[in-house]
């Protein structure tokens, strides 16, 4: 039973930086796509980026989120990271890291999504 864990949420200044974190756990050793998703008040939840947790492999950003936010991971601790620069007020949002098989990751907003984390808040003002 896959599970994550977000972390690293808070309060910043517009133009700042942050980092979330999420750890996975349950998983076995054929890997894991683990993807960052966002939800801002009374919008709907949207990809920012994923990444293959336990192989090789470079993020796969939606849209223009590779502007500001960068994808990273530490497969020795099963944990992906979400730094997100210059952040705006529009960046407010609950953020939540989701997991599938590999083959999501080329496909973050159209993949099921079973696993969710519990989602770390956002706030830039």
């Amino acid at each position: 039973h896959v599970q994550l864990v977000e972390s690293g949420g808070g309060s910043v200044q517009a133009g700042g930086s942050l980092r979330l974190s999420c750890a996975a756990s349950g998983f076995t050793s054929n890997g894991l796509c683990v993807a960052w998703f966002r939800q801002a008040s009374g919008k709907e939840r949207t990809p920012v980026a994923s990444i293959y947790l336990g192989g090789n492999g470079k993020p796969n950003y939606a849209g223009s989120m590779e502007d500001r936010f960068t994808m990273s991971k530490d497969n020795t601790k099963n944990t992906v990271f979400l730094e997100g620069h210059g952040l705006k007020p529009d960046d407010t949002a609950m953020y939540y890291c989701a997991a599938n098989h590999r083959a999501a990751c080329a496909a973050i907003a159209r993949a099921n999504w079973p696993y969710w984390g519990q989602g770390t808040q956002v706030t830039v003002s």
